[in-house]
Parts: C-alpha cells; sequence; structure tokens
C-alpha cells in the first residue's frame, strides 16, 4: 500500500507541477509568473481553504467534537511553538524563515490525513466522523504560527507593543483576514448558501492550486543554494519532527479518550506538514520568508517520508498509548 500511495501522489497534478517549476528554473526558461497574478492566487487558496473548512465544521455538533476538541486546540498551540522554537535556536533560522517552518509543520497535510483515513479503516479501526472537522480546525495553527513569528520579531527590534497589539497586528495581515474571515463565513452560511458558490471555491481550486504550485517550484529553486546551506539540518528536521509531533498528538488523543482510529489519525495529522494552505499565507506574511527552506523539506522531505513510514509507524506508536493507558 505505501508504495502504491507515493507512486499516485508522486503522478499527481500537484507534485508534478511543483517539479516543473523546480526544472523550468534549472533550465533557465523565460516561464515567470507575474506577481500581481500570484497574489490573486494567494488570496483565492486562502479564502477557499477557510470556507471549506468552516462549512466543513458546521455540519458537526459540539457535543460530537468534545472530546477531541481539547486535544486539538492544544496541538494547535504546541506544534507550532515546537517548531519555531527548534528551527529558531537549533537550526539557527531567521524569524521570518523560522515562522515560515513553524506555520508548514504546525498545519495539516490533507493528502496525510487522507491516507491515515484509510489506513485506519484497513486496519478494521475506523475514525470517528467528527474528525474530518477537528482536521479542519488544526488549519487555524497557520495563524498561530505567523502571531509567534510577528511576536519574535516585535521583541527582536525592540518594540514595546503589548501581546494583545501583536495579536491585532496579526489578525489585520492579509493571509489571516482571509483564512480566518473564510472558516467564520463558511461556518456560518449554511450548506445551501454554500452550494452557490462551491463551482467557484471548490471545483476550481484544485486547478488554481496547480498553477501556484508552479510558482511555488520555480522560487523555491531559485533558493536551491540556500537550502543546501542547511540541507543537512532541515532534512534532520524534517524526518524527526513528525515523529516527535505524530507522537505527542497520538498521545494526547488517547489520553482524552479517543477511540484507537480516530486518536492514530490525529496523531498522523500532527505528524504531517502543509505544503498546500500554508504555503500562500506565510508568502502574504513573511514574503522574505525562503520557500526553498520550508517548502521543499516539507514537500521533498517529510512528504515521502510520511506516505512511506511515517503512517504506518504512528499507527503502532497510538496502539502502544493505547495498551499503556487503556
Amino acid at each position: 500500500m505505501p508504495t502504491e500511495v507515493l507512486y499516485n501522489n508522486l503522478v499527481s497534478p500537484i507534485t508534478l507541477a511543483f517539479l516543473l517549476g523546480v526544472l523550468a528554473t534549472l533550465i533557465r526558461s523565460d516561464l515567470e509568473i507575474p506577481e500581481p497574478v500570484i497574489k490573486i492566487f494567494a488570496i483565492f487558496l486562502l479564502f477557499s481553504i477557510g470556507l471549506q473548512g468552516g462549512q466543513s465544521l458546521s455540519q458537526v455538533q459540539f457535543s460530537d467534537i468534545a472530546r477531541g476538541l481539547g486535544v486539538t486546540i492544544a496541538l494547535i498551540l504546541l506544534l507550532p511553538l515546537l517548531a519555531f522554537l527548534v528551527a529558531r535556536f537549533v537550526l539557527r533560522f531567521d524569524t521570518p524563515n523560522a515562522a515560515g517552518v513553524a506555520a508548514l509543520y504546525g498545519s495539516v497535510s490533507s493528502v496525510t490525513f487522507v491516507v491515515a483515513r484509510a489506513f485506519a479503516e484497513s486496519r478494521g479501526t475506523p475514525m470517528e466522523g467528527f474528525v474530518t472537522g477537528l482536521v479542519a480546525l488544526m488549519e487555524l495553527a497557520i495563524l498561530v504560527a505567523l502571531f509567534y513569528g510577528r511576536f519574535a520579531m516585535s521583541r527582536q527590534d525592540g518594540e514595546a507593543g503589548s501581546i494583545g497589539t501583536i495579536l491585532l497586528e496579526t489578525l489585520r495581515g492579509r493571509g489571516l483576514v482571509l483564512l480566518g474571515g473564510g472558516l467564520f463565513i463558511g461556518w456560518a452560511i449554511g450548506e445551501q448558501n454554500f452550494e452557490r458558490i462551491e463551482p467557484f471555491f471548490v471545483d476550481l481550486f484544485r486547478g488554481v492550486l496547480v498553477l501556484f504550485l508552479l510558482e511555488m517550484g520555480m522560487t523555491a529553486a531559485r533558493q536551491l543554494k540556500d537550502f543546501a546551506r542547511v540541507g543537512v539540518g532541515m532534512a534532520t528536521f524534517g524526518l524527526v519532527m513528525p515523529m516527535i509531533n505524530g507522537s505527542l498528538g497520538s498521545f494526547l488523543a488517547v489520553w482524552a479518550g479517543l477511540p484507537l482510529g480516530s486518536a492514530f489519525v490525529l496523531g498522523a495529522v500532527a505528524a504531517s506538514a502543509s505544503y498546500i494552505d500554508a504555503p500562500a499565507a506565510v508568502r502574504a506574511t513573511f514574503p522574505t520568508a525562503n520557500p526553498g527552506i520550508y517548502l521543499t523539506g516539507s514537500l521533498g522531505i517529510t512528504f515521502p517520508f510520511m506516505l512511506i513510514v511515517g503512517v504506518p509507524v504512528i499507527y503502532e506508536i497510538t496502539r502502544f498509548w493505547y495498551g499503556l493507558l487503556n
């Protein structure tokens, strides 16, 4: 199964578009996407992601997610913090790049979520339906990571602004307004109203995403020298950090009383790294952050690692916690 999953995702339009962007830059093609168009792509993707996540949350009852909600909130706060601290003080990245790494590794991969859900079902331990809503909620980790970055930059620049002021400035950012606002609107409008805009924000999403990943591939390739300087450290981070996050997420989920399948899926999602949702927010908030570091680490290292090794390992770790705590 892992080999088949890896092959299917390597030949997906998203992955191939990213690789085409890398190739176009390496062969010095004159392919170029104008900056205003890239900004439109980022606006569309962030708002669409928020709308879809909010719609998923609107279809679950609070009583259904109460057991896992506390775990999800803890992961939203802890995962980007851990990634930010390691990237900033162990890998020695500057604040924008540390925030970029934290946004990707604090957020989640929708592909890994789908793979983990299928893996749980194949083992006879399917997740509960409300987990989809919790996974959508974990997109808020992107906002948390960018807040950590802004807070660190304010201290670095010697500004004495309060946490409340920094939080307000963070929420005013274009990426955060689109993602958070879309999440609220998607939750509030209901299924019938969402169906009216679904052709634009859902059906077109993958096509725009492919073009955005094409540009991200070109940007990443232009910065390959920067990744080479931190390649060993980032490669180690991309392999070790998922196991730490997955172990923490599955432990908290089992401790909170979630069934094995649900606890495993949350753990696998915690171990994943976003390469679809977070880059647009990072680019909008920290344009000086290097995609050659955070995106290449997420897409080139953590993504295939999770598909081949990570998902099965997190399942066994979750079984260990389940046997230990039950």
